[in-house]
């Protein structure tokens, strides 16, 4: 039982290191996906502009109402407002921040108005 289990660890070690290997020799080689530009999410349900984005990317959310409610469940709310702004580089990884109202609520004219 005890061989069993070396020969077992010994292959998964084997099989990490060579993923790690191909891994570094990709990025080596300059085959990584180019930065995608950033899409544009507003008027998207939250839940469809998290699907949206890469799964790299860090999303910052807050009530664009002034209310500092807190998003508990992302399907009822829709993004208002966003940063970057559609097509800007880094729609793959870093971060963005969204603004978002309740789906039955309008977005404030403050904030249409600061989009333009």
């Amino acid at each position: 039982m005890a061989a069993v289990c070396a020969i077992t660890v010994v292959a998964l070690a084997v099989v990490v290191a060579g993923t790690a290997e191909q891994t570094d020799e990709d990025d080596e080689a300059g085959t990584r996906t180019p930065p995608q530009p950033m899409p544009d999410l507003t008027g998207r349900s939250l839940l469809r502009a998290f699907a949206a984005l890469d799964h790299r990317t860090r999303v910052h959310v807050h009530d664009a109402s002034g209310g500092d409610r807190r998003v508990l469940w992302p399907p009822r709310w829709t993004v208002c407002t966003q940063y970057p702004l559609p097509g800007a580089s880094g729609g793959t990884g870093g971060s963005v921040t969204l603004g978002v109202v309740k789906r039955t609520e309008r977005c404030p004219s403050r904030v249409l108005e600061s989009r333009r």
